[in-house]
């Protein structure tokens, strides 16, 4: 019995050894071990997955940035690809992790980033790379001037983290601002405030909406006039519900948003769209082209848009002589508590994607820190409403003197980008995001077809009621699969903790203590059965 014991102890012992090498190996699988010097005698190709939205001055910025950190390091040779749009880089990352082909850094945003993580070991985590002492931001190694993580905007960089973790760094931010026809307004009889509320935006919405007897618009004398278009309806949706203090999620990746606030903020946009006051975007087409048409009142839209609204503005989609001119003013959006404003704030950050080679890893991290120096931010920043994501770049005399000649043309200096760049670092304190996880877009989307289909069901003549909602609620959850994607979220990749499908270091670990067992119950069975023939032929001899 005394084997028996020794067997027992070693097999647990060897049990606890075991697990700690598959703890520690399940963290080390996760990191990214910064070398220690970055090699410069070897060769690098980089690939970098940008978006522009066929505006040339952005693609210049990124060709300069390019030209000028390849001059820095000479080996490290950087190949752009360019989209038009974010869900397209999404979709190709996607399809890429399973091949291993992924780019070395893409400009994407947080909510895919949490779709990509479902990968073993796809993202950088870039916590130890910000404070590394030699190639961290502001590193003693690095070939430029970059920003140290003082200098980074904290609440830019605080939408960057996912599950205690940063997977990416902040490239520009904009937010939501109001753009409104102060012409109208004052026509009406109104004065714009600081701050619009929301009882403000739809009693002058519906004012708007009159008509005369011959079915033209009071106001502009037009057939046509939607007095309020959104564009973006889930940040609408988002933001209401953040403004009332209502649920939407939790970082845990729990569904709140079906609850009788959302309801309520529903039938709000069901009567004014009953009074002809509203519409979106997805049903009557950009609201930068109604606003400067003379056919819209309040254009909800991003301060990255601001290079599209107004009379005089530099981008249009509408024929000259379509314009109406009058005098356009950036508000906030509107507001429940205009004395605590909230605003959801937003934009493109940048990853890094983890390959096999660190040396090659650290190269992209290099570049993709490059895009947070002076010259690329300042840049970037010049080509529509963004704001540079580092107190640094906003500090510097370039880009102070830029905001100072606001006014000065129509097209670097336009009036109106200006004071929607001024408006977001005005209130940058009062700006927030939603929480990332894995199907965090896919509530994204499904809070704005809410308001769409409510819309959408209103202008048919379909009662919007109760029963309505209900059905509606059955149907978003059904179609963006938020209960499965919830679900996914609260388990954390629970496909991966069932048996058979563990990691390699678990399974190897269940395979030990069973075959420690089964020599265990051999051993005794073993001696068991000595035993008994000793008794047996000591009975026999007596």
């Amino acid at each position: 019995m005394r084997k028996i014991k020794i067997a027992l102890v070693f097999a647990l012992l060897l049990s606890l050894c075991l697990t700690m090498t598959g703890c520690h190996g399940s963290q080390d699988s996760s990191a990214f071990a910064v070398p220690a010097a970055f090699d410069a005698s070897r060769e690098y190709k980089i690939t970098f997955w940008a978006k522009n939205d066929t505006n040339r001055s952005q693609t210049a910025v990124y060709e300069k940035a390019i030209e000028t950190f390849q001059a820095l390091y000479p080996n490290i040779h950087v190949n752009i690809r360019l989209y038009t749009d974010y869900g397209r880089i999404h979709d190709d990352v996607i399809t890429n992790i399973a091949t291993n082909t992924t780019p070395n850094v893409c400009i994407t945003y947080p909510d895919h980033i949490a779709k990509y993580l479902i990968g073993e070991n796809v993202v950088v985590p870039l916590d130890e790379l910000f404070v590394n002492e030699k190639y961290g931001l502001g590193g003693s190694e690095v070939r430029f001037d970059s920003p140290s993580l003082s200098e980074m905007v904290p609440q830019f960089l605080e939408e960057c983290k996912i599950g205690g973790q940063t997977f990416a760094i902040p490239f520009m931010r904009s937010t939501e601002a109001l753009y409104i026809n102060k012409t109208f307004v004052e026509k009406l009889g109104y004065t714009v405030p600081d701050v619009p509320t929301w009882d403000f935006v739809w009693e002058v919405a519906d004012a708007a909406a009159q008509k005369d007897e011959d079915g033209n618009y009071l106001l502009n004398g037009q057939k046509t006039m939607i007095p309020f278009i959104y564009k973006s309806t889930d940040n609408m949706m988002i933001q209401m519900l953040k403004q009332k203090d209502a649920p939407y999620s939790t970082a845990a990746g729990d569904i709140l948003i079906f609850n009788d606030t959302t309801k309520e903020l529903l039938y709000t946009v069901r009567d004014h769209v009953q009074t002809g006051a509203f519409s979106t975007f997805k049903i009557s087409s950009y609201p930068g082209n109604f606003l400067n048409a003379g056919q819209c009142v309040f254009a909800a839209d991003s301060t990255a848009g601001a290079t599209w609204m107004g009379p005089h503005a530099p981008n249009m989609d509408i024929a000259a002589d379509q314009v109406v001119d009058f005098e356009i003013v950036v508000r906030p959006i509107p507001q429940f508590d205009p004395e605590h404003p909230i605003m959801i704030s937003q934009g493109p950050s940048v990853c890094v994607f983890n390959k096999e080679d660190p040396q090659e890893v650290l190269a992209a991290w290099l570049f993709a820190q490059y895009l947070l120096s002076d010259p690329v931010q300042v840049g970037y920043a010049l080509t529509e409403g963004y704001v540079p994501v580092t107190l640094k770049a906003q500090q510097t005399a370039e880009y102070q003197d830029y905001l100072s000649r606001k006014g000065e043309d129509n097209e670097t200096y336009y009036s109106v980008k200006l004071d929607a760049a001024e408006l977001l670092m005005a209130n940058t304190a009062n700006t927030f995001v939603t929480p990332v996880f894995n199907g965090s877009a896919s509530l994204r989307d499904a809070a704005g077809q809410l308001i769409e289909y409510v819309v959408k069901n209103v202008r048919r003549n379909n009662p919007v009621d109760d029963a309505f909602i209900e059905s509606l609620y059955s149907q978003i959850n059904s179609l963006y699969r938020l209960d499965q994607n919830a679900n996914e979220a609260n388990e954390a990749g629970s496909s991966k903790t069932q048996l058979g499908e563990l990691p390699g270091t678990a399974v190897a670990l269940l395979a030990t203590l069973a075959a420690a067992w089964v020599l265990i119950a051999a051993y005794w069975l073993l001696e068991t059965v000595k035993q008994r023939r000793a008794r047996q032929k000591k009975e026999n001899n007596g």
